[in-house]
């Protein structure tokens, strides 16, 4: 039987985001005793949380969410555990781990900083290499415990993005997948006219 681990945070009002974008507002504007039915709004950028990037991100590219096949955010997981670097260099194991079309998800451990001033300032990133080998082998999605696989002037972010590879960040619970051979990986994001999405990020084993 199927077992689904979600690898997301939860989106609630104050949830913690980069100092350059805004607070996340979630709040109940409609009440049922006052106006027949409860409503919840939420106002939120879309890099808040667990989500994914397109290149029209950080690159000119006309491509958005509602026009992406779904079968862009499913398939075959592969976990490598990068936990204890700062640089998260290329290790030849991983040319047998990673497969084409994988999704690939980096486990740093850094998101126990998760609403820390260190979690956005702090985070380890991806080396060149690293970077490199994954598109070369054709990785369908990269994803990490992170806030970005890289900092400014996000040469790793435009690495991927130029060969159409997709970056989902903040995600959470990685560590209960290191004990587990195959899963799969569901990241639907909204269909949206965006350049980003939250996104509900699950595995399944």
């Amino acid at each position: 039987m199927s077992k689904y681990i979600d690898l997301s945070y939860t989106i609630e009002a104050e949830l913690s985001v980069h100092p350059f974008d805004n607070e996340v507002k979630l709040y109940q504007d409609k009440f049922l005793d006052v106006d027949g039915y409860n409503n919840s709004r939420l106002e939120s950028g879309m890099h808040a949380g667990t989500h994914i990037d397109l290149p029209g991100h950080l690159l000119r590219s006309p491509t958005l969410f509602d026009e992406l096949p779904l079968d862009r955010f499913i398939g075959n997981g592969c976990l490598l555990n990068v936990s204890g670097e700062d640089v998260i260099p290329m290790k030849e194991e991983y040319l047998q781990l990673v497969k084409k079309n994988d999704i690939v998800l980096l486990y740093t451990g850094f998101d126990r900083q998760f609403g820390r001033k260190t979690y956005f300032a702090q985070h380890p990133v991806v080396s060149i290499e690293l970077a490199a080998f994954l598109i070369n082998a054709e990785v369908k999605l990269i994803g990490m415990d992170l806030p970005a696989p890289d900092k400014y002037p996000f040469k790793v972010h435009k690495m991927f993005f130029k060969r159409g590879i997709f970056i989902i960040e903040n995600m959470t619970n990685l560590d209960r997948l290191i004990d587990v051979g195959d899963f799969e990986v569901i990241a639907f994001p909204l269909k949206v006219r965006a350049e980003a999405s939250p996104v509900r990020v699950v595995a399944k084993v």
